[in-house]
């Protein structure tokens, strides 16, 4: 198990030395990132300009819901969302096959031998507007809300993270599950916004069906001390068991899928 483990760390080192072998190219994409959400961060604020406040949210406020989804969401995504996309031309090649006769297991290998560090450019961007947000939002700061801010930032993450495994695992069955990849990032797009703004009907299904109320909407909402909707004085809980629920639950599926694989030719 323990040389096992050892092949981890190494599969990291090949991927990152691959990924920066054209480190001109990595770092203008890496800025093409940060103009990219930083032109979505701009149209907030012009919209905040005009309106002043949105759902009851201020401009730091929304800063802070933005910055929060998309740090939550990098860090999720640069373990899962390459990786698992790519799973569906390997169900359809057969190369997942060569991958399941490897002495490590399958998603371990898939998940660090493609660690995509080019999430850096979401995370220059968010951190700095995440610091200013949580001074400028005047968050009432405990030791009790500083363990909240990082225990729900990390549920975050696993939320990200669990739902794309439990995606592309969906490949081993179907063989195409990529087309479910746009309907996640249908709704991702709708976290940077303030769940009350939603109909009921649209809030239920981003707390049940598809759960990324739980990446920025919720714990924000709760950070900053505001109502969630449905969930009431139930958020904060809800909020750090959604992370290690959902694992579960891809951890199940993923097992499920394998079990249901049945080779390139069927």
């Amino acid at each position: 198990m323990r040389n096992r483990l050892a092949i981890l760390p190494l599969l990291i080192r090949m991927h990152v030395k691959s990924q920066m072998e054209y480190r001109g190219a990595f770092w203008l994409d890496r800025l093409a990132q940060i103009i990219s959400y930083g032109a979505v961060l701009l149209i907030l604020w012009i919209l905040l300009q005009k309106f002043h406040q949105l759902g009851g949210w201020n401009w730091p406020e929304l800063a802070l819901l933005f910055s929060f989804q998309l740090l939550a969401y990098s860090l999720g995504a640069s373990m899962s969302f390459t990786q698992l996309r790519e799973l569906e031309e390997l169900v359809r090649l057969g190369a997942i096959d060569t991958l399941l006769t490897k002495p490590v297991n399958t998603w371990a290998y898939l998940i660090f031998s493609g660690l995509n560090i080019g999430y850096v450019g979401h995370i220059i961007l968010a951190i700095p507007v995440l610091v200013w947000a949580l001074l400028a939002a005047q968050v009432e700061w405990s030791v009790g809300t500083a363990l909240f801010f990082i225990f729900s930032l990390l549920s975050a993450t696993m939320v990200t993270g669990a739902l794309m495994t439990m995606i592309g695992a969906t490949a081993l069955i179907w063989v195409r599950s990529n087309h479910l990849f746009s309907i996640f990032f249908g709704f991702w797009e709708l976290t940077r916004y303030p769940l009350g703004i939603f109909p009921t009907g649209l809030q239920v299904v981003m707390l049940t069906i598809v759960p990324l109320g739980y990446i920025s909407s919720v714990p924000v909402a709760v950070l900053l001390g505001k109502p969630v909707p449905l969930l009431g004085d139930l958020a904060a809980p809800v909020t750090l068991l959604a992370g290690p629920c959902l694992v579960f639950i891809a951890i199940i599926h993923w097992r499920y899928a394998l079990n249901r694989y049945q080779g390139a030719g069927g």
